[in-house]
């Protein structure tokens, strides 16, 4: 049971508690009033607010909507004027205009432009939206003749501004390849570069808007004209200045230093002159030949005009790459893309035309002179077939996008100089074979032939051109293996040809020495004709391009030289048989000679003496004219005579064989060699 006072305690607390809890239900009542009018208020302010915002809109609204329809009447009256004063505007391009297309765009050409697009543009106009009116055909008669003026024009500036390139500067412009150096390239302009920027501004106009392709043949007209004229200029500069200095690279104009060479002249392309330059070299060392005839016309004897024209040939080709190379990037610039190459094909057609006309002329000319047996004539063609096989490649690339016409025409050249130049060796070599021997065309004292001399220097010639005749000899081959093994092939085919003609030669050479009657001399010519091959080839390349295929050519020549010498030797005998021991009396000493020994011995010194004096004047106008083998065969004969002479006279000189001893001992030992020391020898 709980205590009173713990009971009373607790009910006063509970008392207390609730008493607060009373206090706060009457705040929270308080509360909710005051809220609630609060709230009474504030609703009917915003009924109040929106009340008033609906009689605002409905006075503004209605203000807004005419507002916006008035702008929107001021907008469409102001298009309406603007498309009237654009409208307007059409009427008035014609008259506006005409005068600046009469006049012509010279100078003027922006504002001329200009003037064109106004006049265009009124044409589409009036072809859109009023097809029938008088303006349209007045506009489009304006246009057409702008169009006109613009063509004219186009036609104008490139007559008047485009010029020849001049030989000094094309010379220029062909060196620069040959310099070991990186040197500037040589500028070619070909028009003025605002002349070039308007011509652009032309072209492009008459593509886009005049829709004309005229001008791409007025353009091919112009430009082939004065590229044809370049090169036609390069050729005769080299005429003229070959005619008065020998130098076909001069300034001609030596004050401009524009028009002066920057770089060194071009080097000659291998000529005859060469193996000129060779057969002087032997003839200072006795080994050329001046006398005796060929039906083969002598080289030395070719024509320096043959050598110009070549020289030129071969530079116009040089110029016409160099110089389409140019053109093309010209015109890249004024012609449309797909017209380009067209074009093109067009503008090179008169200068390549006359390139392979005259090659075809030289072509023409070589098959005459192999007719003439004019071989010379025919060296030309190895230059120039040389520098055209160097040159296809860039001529290909030059070429390339032409018609196909066009790409062949080089390789067709190519060919014909390859069938011409084979049909020259070929003959060569037969008529090599086949020279007549000519009594009277045969050298009297036996030096060497015209023919050895000039088979030795147009073989020499071929060194110069190894890789060309060996490809002209390929190309008239039908085995695989000439295509297989081209560059070891040719070789061998050039050193078999010029083993063949080696050996013709030597067969005609044996043919020829017949003629002569007397043996010795007939020694005496093989002898030297062996000898000047043999040092003609040992001084210079020929001897390893023919060890290719033979390779005891040197050996064999050699062998021969020394049997023609023997052969000459023997022409002696019957001046030694005479007093060589055999036959000769058999004497004791202090015993008196009978008649018959006496009469024995005077022949063998008449026999001796006679024979002697005629073999040194016959001798002594034949010709070694090789001084190392005239002294070697002098020396030799001059020991053998001497020897044997030495022994008769030491065994009979001082035998009473006559009463008149100086009668029959006419010469002394040392008198013997003086007269053989001076056989060969015309001037002695």
């Amino acid at each position: 049971m709980i205590p009173p006072q713990e009971a009373s305690a607790r009910r006063r607390e509970i008392e207390d508690k609730l008493k607060q809890e009373e206090e706060t239900l009457s705040f929270i009542r308080d509360s909710l009033e005051k809220s609630d009018q609060l709230t009474k208020n504030m609703v009917s302010i915003l009924s109040s607010f929106e009340s008033r915002l609906m009689k605002l809109e409905n006075s503004i609204i209605p203000v807004h909507k005419q507002t916006e329809n008035l702008q929107r009447l001021q907008e469409n009256v102001e298009k309406t004027l603007s498309c009237l004063d654009h409208v307007i505007s059409y009427y008035h391009v014609a008259s506006d205009t005409e005068k600046i297309i009469r006049e012509g765009p010279t100078g003027r050409l922006e504002e001329y432009l200009g003037s064109m697009a106004k006049i265009q543009k009124a044409v589409e106009y009036f072809q859109d939206n009023s097809p029938d009116s008088p303006e349209l055909n007045k506009v489009k008669l304006l246009f057409e003749r702008g169009k006109e003026s613009l063509e004219s024009e186009f036609r104008s500036l490139m007559t008047r501004h485009s010029k020849v390139v001049s030989p000094v500067l094309i010379l220029d412009l062909i060196s620069g390849e040959d310099e070991l150096e990186v040197q500037e390239e040589v500028p070619l302009e070909h028009l003025p570069e605002g002349v070039l920027q308007d011509v652009i501004r032309i072209s492009r106009w008459l593509v886009e808007y005049g829709r004309n392709q005229d001008f791409m043949n007025v353009y091919y007209q112009i430009r082939s004209s004065q590229l044809d004229r370049s090169i036609k200029g390069l050729k005769e500069h080299f005429r003229k200045s070959s005619s008065s200095s020998g130098v076909p690279y001069s300034p001609a104009i030596p004050n401009k230093r524009k028009d002066t060479p920057t770089k060194k002249p071009l080097k000659r392309p291998g000529t005859i002159r060469k193996a000129q330059n060779l057969l002087k070299q032997y003839s200072q060392h006795g080994l050329d030949g001046k006398k005796g005839g060929s039906n083969l016309i002598p080289l030395e004897g070719r024509d320096d005009t043959l050598d110009v024209e070549t020289d030129a040939y071969i530079h116009c080709v040089s110029a016409f790459v160099k110089l389409a190379q140019s053109e093309y990037q010209l015109l890249m610039d004024v012609i449309p893309e797909h017209h380009q190459k067209k074009t093109f094909d067009s503008l090179i057609q008169d200068a390549l035309d006359g390139l392979m006309l005259e090659g075809e002329n030289i072509v023409s000319a070589a098959r005459k002179a192999i007719i003439r047996h004019d071989f010379s004539a025919v060296l030309t063609v190895f230059p120039i077939l040389r520098h055209l096989k160097q040159t296809k490649p860039e001529f290909d690339q030059v070429l390339q996008g032409t018609a196909a016409s066009t790409k062949n025409k080089l390789p067709g050249l190519i060919t014909s100089m390859e069938t011409v130049g084979a049909k020259a060796l070929e003959d060569f070599a037969d008529n090599i074979k086949n020279d007549p021997d000519k009594e009277y065309n045969m050298p009297k004292d036996g030096t060497v032939h015209e023919l050895t001399s000039n088979a030795i220097l147009f073989l020499q010639q071929l060194l110069d051109f190894q890789e060309t005749a060996g490809a002209m000899l390929a190309s008239q081959e039908t085995s695989s293996s000439a295509t297989s093994y081209s560059s070891e092939f040719s070789k061998r085919l050039l050193s078999t040809y010029i083993c063949k003609v080696l050996g013709n030669l030597q067969l005609n050479l044996l043919s020829k020495s017949k003629v002569y009657e007397d043996p010795a001399l007939s020694a005496i010519f093989l002898h030297n004709n062996y000898n000047y091959i043999l040092k003609a080839l040992e001084k210079s390349e020929l001897i390893q391009l023919v060890a290719v295929t033979q390779k005891t050519a040197e050996r064999s020549y050699r062998e021969h030289i020394e049997q023609q010498i023997q052969t000459y030797q023997r022409s002696w005998l019957k001046v030694t048989d005479y007093i060589s021991e055999k036959n000769l009396p058999v004497f004791q000493p202090g015993v008196k000679l009978r008649d018959k020994e006496r009469q024995m011995i005077k022949e063998r010194f008449k026999g001796f003496n006679d024979g002697l004096e005629e073999l040194c004047k016959i001798q002594k106008a034949w010709a070694i004219p090789d001084m190392e083998q005239r002294d070697k065969i002098r020396q030799a004969q001059k020991n053998i005579v001497r020897e044997t002479y030495g022994a008769f006279l030491h065994r009979y000189g001082s035998v009473p064989f006559t009463k008149n001893p100086e009668k029959y001992i006419k010469y002394r030992v040392e008198q013997v060699g003086d007269m053989i020391d001076r056989l060969f020898d015309t001037s002695a």
